[in-house]
């Protein structure tokens, strides 16, 4: 109001002498102050060495902490500045939650503690190193995998790493890096994970390869694929972090040993399993681990229809055991405890009298109260053995190899193929001790021999016995079909081990092989090459009458093939030209689109042509093979 008109308007008092504007016109070109660590990456991820600084642990701990918790390095969204590239963050809000693990405590105090172990160490008092090592802090991580897996069948979806590093560990030999103890624990969750698969007919898929053999489960309607190493001496390298492995094997471990209570409390089965039950094979091969494991639950499904005659005899025994001590021992104090216990169990059962006589009431044995519970535990065992036998595709895959008695011999590989054997309702039996079939047993079906040439010691053997390879078994259970042992014989050339992981309608191609099995199993038969017989004058005379009159016929046929060709090839003529039409109509973005589409479908033909001409020439080369053998036997 008081500025005059044409007048300049009056600098600031903070502007520069030699600015032309105002002040807050200046500031306005600057940008706001933040604080540090409050916006930007900064204020959503960390570096490693900063991680290490803020939960002032060791690289070591702080590795293990990650892989216990499941947290992994991310990257930041948007371009990081220049001088952090390559750098490796982790989340802030994961780092904050491994300040508050309860673990990480614990090894606050395994830190604190060695430093007194190695003090009376350097101090050469090893008495005390000793003793002081043996109380060592502990710590477990069940709260762990409940963390993590909120959900049983999370867990059983995420078993795929765990059992591939758990038979991998079963594998190692224990040097150095690896304990035995670790090899030993591995073994028996590997077995114990084998016999409930087997029991329950769980494997759907088996496949051998170079890397191992492939195997897959369904566990409550979640695929499991595992591998299992062969069994060969495994070479161990140097440039493998072997503490990590055993890190991630500490995790897995716990984690299978909830697996597994939950899937044998199913069945009504105790897990782990006693000592006592396994027998003394604990630290055998994993081999006889399995086998013990095997024994070990089918005794225990088994004895559940057993188990009220048990307990009868086991409280027939102990009332026996109590009266010996009550006539040894007459005191007020043990009359009173033994009318006391009987008056309880009377209670309970309601079947009693309260008015009975303490004479009588000493010498009865009651039995009652014991049955009841084993009846009722018994009940609730037999609803529990219900719950794998609902599923249609296990009581299929159990039929497969039922009624027959399969028996390997010492080249075989027993692990894998005693599992499929197994799971598909067969019995089993080895060449080695604890065996439940000897090698002479007539009942045996089918001997798998993994030879070029049966030994002259199986000559002995009875003849109602088929001798086939390894393959012969896994070709069955992959098909789910019985295939017949002509091409699977001792030294024969074997039909191509098919993936049954692979989808031939996807492909677009389907083996030979595949194409025969499945001719099989429509119930057609299959040709077989076989050489003409030389015939007589009759037969050629029929023949060539037979052609003559089949002449006429096939003239027809000819000319019926000759028009149905020129209706095809008018047919092919118009798709073709309202395909180019309609191509000329799309829009060039749709255009593009769809000549990526023929791109990638042209590439899948392709391979496709490829392994057709492929066959067509192997097929050809053992027909002029088996042409020329023909022809030498003649001469």
């Amino acid at each position: 109001g008081n500025r005059v008109k044409g007048r300049p308007k009056k600098k600031s008092i903070k502007a520069a002498s030699h600015s032309g504007m105002g002040s807050k016109r200046k500031l306005s070109r600057f940008g706001k102050i933040r604080k540090k660590d409050h916006s930007g990456i900064d204020a959503t991820f960390i570096g490693r060495s900063a991680c290490l600084k803020k939960l002032q642990i060791t690289l070591k701990d702080f590795r293990r902490l990650c892989i216990l918790k499941g947290i992994y390095p991310r990257e930041p969204r948007g371009r990081a500045p220049k001088n952090k590239k390559g750098q490796v963050y982790y989340h802030i809000k994961d780092v904050r939650a491994i300040a508050h693990e309860p673990v990480l405590e614990k090894f606050r105090e395994m830190r604190a503690f060695m430093k007194k172990v190695r003090r009376s160490a350097g101090r050469n008092e090893k008495d005390e190193a000793a003793r002081k090592h043996a109380l060592a802090p502990t710590y477990t991580i069940h709260h762990l995998v409940r963390e993590r897996y909120p959900r049983f069948v999370d867990a059983v979806s995420d078993m795929d790493d765990a059992l591939t590093l758990v038979y991998l560990f079963a594998a190692l030999p224990s040097e150095a890096h690896i304990k035995t103890k670790v090899t030993n624990n591995a073994k028996a969750l590997a077995a114990a994970w084998g016999s409930y698969c087997a029991t329950t007919s769980s494997i759907t898929k088996s496949f051998i390869s170079v890397k191992g053999i492939y195997m897959e489960a369904n566990i409550r309607g979640s695929t499991v694929r595992w591998v299992v190493p062969h069994a060969f001496t495994q070479n161990m390298p140097a440039d493998v972090d072997y503490r990590v492995m055993l890190t991630f094997f500490e995790f897995y471990e716990t984690l299978l040993s909830f697996i597994l209570f939950k899937l044998y409390s199913d069945l009504g089965v105790r897990y782990p399993m006693p000592l006592s039950v396994t027998g003394d094979e604990v630290n055998g091969s994993a081999s006889a681990i399995l086998a013990s494991n095997l024994r070990a639950l089918t005794n225990a499904l088994d004895s559940s229809s057993g188990a009220v005659s048990n307990v009868v005899t086991e409280t027939i025994e102990k009332s026996k055991d109590e009266t010996e001590i009550e006539v040894t021992k007459v005191s007020t104090g043990s009359k009173k405890k033994s009318r006391e216990l009987i008056k309880s169990v009377g209670a309970a059962l309601n079947t009693l009298n309260e008015d009975s006589d303490d004479d009588d009431d000493e010498d009865d044995v009651d039995i009652a109260g014991p049955l009841k519970a084993a009846l009722e535990s018994m009940a609730e065992s037999e609803e529990r053995m219900m719950l794998p036998e609902l599923d249609e595709d296990a009581t299929k895959r159990r039929r497969l190899f039922a009624g027959l008695t399969l028996f390997l011999s010492r080249e075989v590989p027993r692990g894998y193929i005693e599992l499929v054997c197994l799971a598909y309702g067969g019995i089993v039996g080895w060449e080695g001790p604890n065996s439940p079939i000897s090698a002479t047993d007539p009942s045996i079906t089918h001997h798998i021999v993994d030879r070029p040439k049966l030994p002259s010691s199986y000559n002995s053997l009875p003849k109602s016995r088929e001798f086939v390879q390894p393959q012969w078994i896994l070709d069955c259970a992959n098909f789910q079909f019985l295939l017949p042992i002509a091409k699977y014989g001792v030294g024969a050339t074997l039909p191509p081990h098919l993936s049954p992981w692979v989808d031939d309608e996807e492909e677009g191609y389907k083996p030979a092989y595949a194409e025969e099995v499945e001719r099989l199993k429509n119930g057609e038969i299959v040709e077989v090459d076989v050489a003409p017989a030389s015939g007589t004058s009759d037969s050629e005379n029929e023949g060539s009458s037979a052609n003559e009159s089949e002449d006429g016929d096939d003239d027809e046929e000819d000319d019926e093939e000759t028009t149905k060709a020129k209706k095809s090839k008018k047919d092919s003529k118009e798709e073709k030209e309202a395909h180019d039409l309609s191509k000329v109509m799309m829009s060039k973005k749709a255009s593009r689109l769809y000549g990526r589409m023929q791109h990638g479908l042209n590439q899948k033909q392709e391979k496709v042509d490829a392994l057709k001409k492929r066959r067509e020439e192997i097929e050809s080369n053992s027909k002029d093979k088996s042409a020329k053998k023909k022809r030498k036997t003649k001469r």
